[in-house]
């Protein structure tokens, strides 16, 4: 097991301050320790190593030391590395990467009263603990619109990790509402990382047609993203902004601004103001946003869509309810 043990001094530099603006004056100059715990390695050009750059990218004059640890996926794992990072390291948050830490978090934060844990995407209640969720439907609902709107075949599909996973309930209802007859594919691998199950989904729907694809899963997006462009078809990308493997093949990308999530959840921590319970963040907090467009997506399609989502972040009313309310 690799572990990355290096001290960053973390600046709080207000890319993000939910709902609260501070000053460094605010913040209690006590020393915090935060260890992060990921699933798989920082560089799996997704969503660890977003996790591991927003570390990098926060650095500040205010003193907390953070301890990532990487491939910490069993429970035997995540309890040891725990123990660790606060036995050894005195680790006053622990972040746990993923909705696996879930259950663990829920049966030992009652044996650390002391320590603040906090999962990203996990259903986590009590007095120590925190669940930090982006708001994944309105997203792919957009990624939807976009994907039946440039679709040539009227196919559209999407490679997913697992049934709950919001943003894909919300593609397919983004899809249908734009387009009714568009045909829509759905496949799930139950697996972030199955690179092989996913190919294998991939090369199913090119023979029946599809032709826009949203690979939605962190651990095998890009390597979907690489067979899409082999084919000369077109895909929506995930979790960080993906035009730079190809302006002609993404069309845009669902970002989860993951880098803001940490900024808030540091701030609010240091400053003692970190809530216990779920919290969510979406457009409107600037937590989730469209990546770049592609050069393949005219210009009134850009804008077709932007005023959408702008009406979303003014609102909270998806297209289909803004239809409604008419």
């Amino acid at each position: 097991m690799i572990v990355i043990l290096k001290r960053y001094s973390i600046l709080l530099t207000g890319l993000l301050m939910l709902n609260s603006a501070c000053t460094p004056s605010s913040f209690n100059e006590e020393d915090v320790t935060v260890g992060v715990l990921l699933s798989h390695h920082i560089d799996d050009q997704g969503w660890n190593q977003e996790a591991y750059q927003s570390v990098l990218r926060l650095q500040s004059d205010y003193e907390i030391d953070v301890y990532v640890k990487e491939n910490i996926s069993t429970p035997r794992m995540i309890r040891s590395t725990v123990e660790e990072l606060v036995d050894d390291y005195q680790a006053d948050l622990i972040i746990g990467h993923s909705h696996l830490y879930e259950q663990v978090f829920l049966e030992i934060a009652g044996d650390y009263p002391d320590v603040h844990f906090a999962g990203m995407n996990s259903e986590l209640e009590g007095d120590n603990l925190t669940g930090l969720h982006f708001e994944g439907y309105a997203m792919g609902y957009f990624a939807g619109m976009l994907a039946s709107e440039m679709s040539e075949t009227n196919r559209v599909g999407v490679i997913a990790a697992f049934p709950f996973q919001p943003e894909v309930k919300g593609f397919t209802s983004g899809a249908k509402y734009h387009r009714p007859d568009v045909h829509l594919e759905i496949e799930y691998t139950e697996s972030w990382v199955d690179e092989h199950r996913a190919t294998a989904y991939f090369r199913m729907m090119e023979q029946n047609g599809v032709d826009i694809f949203y690979p939605a899963a962190d651990g095998f997006h890009i390597k979907i993203v690489d067979e899409v462009k082999a084919a000369g078809l077109r895909a929506i990308g995930y979790v960080g902004d993906q035009i730079d493997l190809g302006e002609q093949v993404i069309l845009t990308s669902t970002v989860q601004k993951v880098d803001a999530i940490y900024d808030f959840t540091f701030d609010q921590f240091k400053k003692g103001e970190l809530e216990s319970g779920n919290l969510y963040f979406d457009f409107q907090d600037d937590a989730i946003t469209m990546g770049e467009y592609g050069a393949g997506v005219p210009d009134d399609v850009v804008e077709w869509l932007e005023s959408h989502i702008t009406h979303y972040q003014e609102t909270g009313e998806l297209p289909h309810e803004a239809y409604a309310t008419e």
